[in-house]
């Protein structure tokens, strides 16, 4: 299986712009640009992207390995905070913010659970040379 995604760059890095696509069309010549990396400028950036991928992947992992667990949850949010060191230029921690309701789980299961997911799903895999932490709630 191979996912493809694409980038146009155009111009000296501080004052130039670009976009970024996807095949399946959800990002179309989304823009981005310096300010919108390393400033409030407007458009999208790497890191976000970043956290984007990793939020998603790990829900997905966290719901298949509930799942293997006889455990379905009713809604899994996940927020991945991406920290780029701006004089390294290198991608530090990240941290993983994850609420969940799952009705029958107690607690230590689904901390258990949560981390084999923060371990094992393919982005955190791909990131392991950045620190990824995590703070899982699981709602009554």
């Amino acid at each position: 299986m191979k996912k493809t995604a694409s980038a146009v760059w155009t111009g000296e890095v501080k004052t130039g712009k670009g976009s970024i696509s996807t095949e399946t069309g959800v990002l179309r010549d989304a823009p981005y640009g310096f300010k919108a990396r390393f400033e409030d400028g407007p458009g999208t950036n790497p890191e976000e992207l970043i956290g984007a991928a990793h939020a998603g992947c790990f829900s997905m992992a966290l719901s298949m390995m509930l799942g293997k667990e006889n455990l379905t949850p009713d809604k899994i949010e996940t927020t991945a905070s991406v920290t780029l060191d701006p004089d390294a230029l290198e991608i530090t921690t990240i941290h993983l913010d994850v609420k969940a309701k799952v009705p029958g789980a107690d607690d230590a299961t689904f901390q258990r659970i949560a981390t084999a997911a923060k371990e094992g799903c393919p982005v955190s895999k791909v990131l392991k040379g950045a620190s990824i932490t995590m703070d899982a709630k699981l709602d009554a």
